[in-house]
């Protein structure tokens, strides 16, 4: 079954995971005082419409999605900006795993009793966010209902189809330009009913790097430069951030 062969790639992949599985995250230097944090990067059998993108890869159906959330307009730390449920380590978590299903339960209300945990990727560095970030890979084995638990910390919750992400059409680069730098990284734009999401920064990276790793990466125009939010361009948070807060 496909939706069996693409847990059986992330599998492998976590089984396969090194320390340098992400370089253009780990290439950046670590500040001292980082901290620990975890993002938990769900896939699992869409519960909505399936995507009309027919992906490259027979590993990856209609049917396979990621779940992802928008952070707040109002946050003071990269509002409004699509991320993967997670965040820092707490004095009572049990390592990484625990840190993110804890994060994705109060973020999206998921059952985590329903989530089969893979294993974890490498920890990326971040300076500019100084947080150690640790990749927990989930498989939805009994999807719960999700959706947006504190209006003032999420705007949207919302499992995106993997194909659609993967789509030529939907892929390009977001350019960033601060005190005489320019910063360019990859970026995917979902679309749904209302208009569509902006995947960019952090989560873009990771979602990059591991679609690599996987095998599932499409060829898509690397010069197509997709813009911005007029809140970021004008002043915004500068990449790569991490959705910890």
């Amino acid at each position: 079954m496909p939706l069996a062969s693409a847990r059986d790639d992330l599998v492998a992949l976590v089984a396969n995971a090194h320390g340098d599985g992400f370089p253009a995250l780990q290439a950046l230097p670590v500040d001292a005082g980082a901290r620990e944090a975890a993002v938990l990067i769900l896939f699992g059998m869409l519960d909505g419409m399936p995507s009309t993108h027919e992906a490259r890869v027979g590993a990856v159906p209609r049917e396979l999605d990621v779940l992802l959330l928008a952070r707040a307009a109002t946050l003071r730390a990269h509002p409004g900006q699509v991320a993967f449920p997670g965040g820092r380590l707490d004095p009572g978590d049990d390592g990484p795993v625990a840190a993110a299903l804890r994060e994705a339960e109060e973020e999206t209300g998921l059952d985590p009793s329903g989530v089969d945990v893979l294993g974890t990727l490498e920890r990326v560095l971040l300076a500019y966010s100084r947080h150690l970030v640790t990749p927990v890979i989930g498989w939805w084995r009994r999807p719960s209902r999700v959706g947006v638990v504190d209006a003032a910390e999420s705007a949207a919750v919302f499992r995106a189809p993997v194909a659609d992400l993967l789509a030529p059409a939907h892929r390009g680069v977001t350019v960033l330009h601060r005190d005489g730098r320019e910063w360019r990284g990859p970026a995917f734009v979902v679309p749904h009913p209302g208009g569509s999401h902006l995947v960019w920064g952090f989560t873009a990276m990771l979602l990059d790097g591991l679609f690599d790793r996987l095998g599932w990466t499409e060829p898509w125009d690397a010069t197509r430069e997709v813009p911005l939010p007029d809140a970021v361009a004008g002043g915004g948070t500068v990449p790569p951030q991490t959705g910890a807060s």
